[in-house]
């Protein structure tokens, strides 16, 4: 029998022989060593399946390794899995929760910290799991009988979630060994595929540290991300605040008609915090404001708004873009495909932006160009500007916390803020939602609202977008002077009611299919708020399901 075989993202699709009934996990044996890396999942005809997955008829199939999203969770899973094990072995029965992801792993929140003995005895434990390669058993239990399993683990979290969702006719748990636990997603075949990690005590807790998907044979560099760390904390209590630890808690006060106040208390302590950096500014005496962050973060309103309140301060700003920086269309890097590469801090012309700043800053009257995206050059007389005494430049831009951008500014002159939206949310005590999944949505609503793109498109352009961001973004977080955390306890529940169809339009024979239904799977834990009509017009959120003021 023959089927079609793709084993490189953008490689072409081969016919392959196999027997009917041979399972992924066999071809990927036979192809393992062609692959570069190693391989965690499958699509098969447009549907993720794991490698347990028994082929009975002619299809195509993709190999799929760490660098992708929905095989670097499962990843992320059976690391999870294999370290809850470690933990009962070692410590025994323990609370603990996957906090939230952070310094390149995962951050461990235990009720009773380990000390660095266990900590070092739990990994070693977790290494002879690996090097064992124990089967990681699959079972499926009814509704009932996986609810009865919940109670006796004490996962209280799960049946709050359960509670007010659709009713299920099953429940999927794994078993390594000894220990079972519930996950919402796919699952390795063994432990054996889980080689590359580390564990590091950090904050009372521990850090789980895993590959990146840009290099997923190699643990990164250890940097502390004390910026991201505080923000995550911080979030943290204002979910407490809101009353929000889980999505079962979420989706009980919108239940309970109390999704209105959630929102009005959420966007109060977004404003109260950009006053606050707005007195920062002020105090430092400050005026060059860089901000920097991933796609979707709400980077243009966050800037607007942060504008205001310096404005409130008696400090007009100026607020700019770095787009208009853009060296000409025929001087654009070339990315490795052959591609212009938009992203890249050679796309913009570094020289004329800090001669323009610094002039701008000695009082100088300055002819700020304007990018002409249709022609592909900078135009110029249309923004001659000259500063006031004290004036500060706020400007948003991918590159504003990578210091080679603003190389000739005198550092005492820049004050600089990363903007993310960073999910405390999680699912259960064991399974996290992804930032990268959470931004991914603000995307796909903004571009079928404002860029008249469908969701096909924002899906098939996510991966190198991520890439973009490994690179010139995420390394230069902890250079801020601060963070924003963009997010909204609620958001996910707005954004369902939008994103939910885009993702439904997606028909099983296209390629995004696969992608669009892990989506809406993970969409399925949450209550949607069909009436949002409460959230501000200046709110973060609106730069993405409309109704902004700062949006045109």
């Amino acid at each position: 029998m023959k089927i079609r075989l793709k084993t490189e993202p953008r490689g072409e699709f081969r016919d392959f022989e196999v027997k009917k009934g041979t399972r992924i996990e066999e071809i990927y044996r036979q192809m393992r060593d062609e692959l570069p890396y190693t391989v965690l999942l499958a699509k098969v005809g447009n549907e993720y399946q794991d490698l347990n997955f028994v082929i009975e008829e002619e299809c195509s199939v993709e190999l799929l390794d760490m660098r992708t999203q929905a095989a670097n969770l499962v990843y992320q899973y059976g690391l999870v899995l294999i370290y809850l094990t470690a933990v009962k072995h070692v410590l025994g029965d323990t609370e603990m929760i996957i906090d939230n992801s952070l310094n390149q792993g995962l951050y461990v929140y235990a009720l009773e910290g380990a000390s660095g003995r266990e900590i070092r005895q739990i990994e070693d434990e977790m290494r002879r799991l690996v090097e064992e390669d124990v089967p990681i058993e699959h079972h499926r239990y009814s509704a009932e009988e996986g609810i009865k399993l919940l109670i006796e683990m004490k996962r209280y979290a799960n049946l709050r979630e359960l509670q007010f969702l659709p009713e299920k006719e099953h429940l999927d748990f794994y078993q390594l060994e000894d220990y079972q636990d519930y996950f919402y997603g796919k699952m390795v075949p063994s432990t054996g595929y889980i080689r590359h990690f580390e564990l590091r005590s950090y904050r009372g807790g521990v850090l789980i540290r895993f590959p990146l998907p840009a290099n997923p044979e190699v643990i990164p560099e250890y940097k502390d991300q004390v910026r991201l760390a505080e923000a995550f904390d911080e979030q943290g209590r204002w979910d407490r605040l809101l009353g929000v630890d889980y999505v079962g808690d979420l989706n009980k006060k919108i239940v309970r008609g109390e999704a209105k106040e959630l929102m009005m208390l959420s966007e109060a302590l977004h404003e109260k915090k950009i006053a606050e950096i707005a007195d920062m500014i002020m105090k430092r005496k400050k005026r060059i404001i860089l901000i920097a962050g991933p796609s979707s973060s709400g980077k243009t309103t966050f800037a607007r708004r942060l504008c205001i309140q310096l404005k409130v301060n008696g400090m007009d700003a100026l607020y700019m873009g770095t787009d208009d920086y853009f060296v000409e269309r025929s001087q654009t890097p070339l990315d490795e495909h052959g591609e212009p590469n938009y992203e890249d801090l050679d796309a913009i012309d570094i020289g004329l932006f800090n001669q323009n700043m610094n002039d701008l800053l000695a009082g100088r009257e300055v002819d700020l160009p304007t990018f002409n995206f249709i022609e592909g050059k900078k135009e110029y007389g249309k923004r001659i500007t000259r500063l006031r005494h004290g004036q500060p430049i706020v400007i948003e831009g991918i590159h504003g916390l990578n210091g080679k951008l603003t190389e000739q500014i005198p550092a005492e002159e820049k004050f600089k803020i990363y903007i993310s939206p960073l999910t405390q949310l999680n699912i259960d005590e064991h399974v996290r939602i992804p930032t990268t999944d959470e931004r991914m949505l603000r995307r796909m609503v903004r571009d079928y609202q404002f860029r008249a793109h469908d969701a096909r498109s924002t899906i098939a352009d996510w991966p190198k977008v991520r890439a973009g961001e490994d690179k010139n973004i995420f390394p230069y977080s902890d250079e801020a002077d601060v963070l924003f955390n963009s997010y909204h306890v609620y958001e996910i529940s707005v954004l369902k009611k939008y994103a939910q169809p885009l993702l439904e339009k997606i028909r099983p024979d296209e390629p995004e299919y696969a992608e669009a239904q892990r989506i809406l799977k993970f969409l399925n834990f949450f209550l949607p708020i069909e009436d949002d009509s409460v959230i501000v017009n200046n709110s973060i959120l609106r730069e993405f399901i409309g109704g902004s003021v700062f949006v045109e």
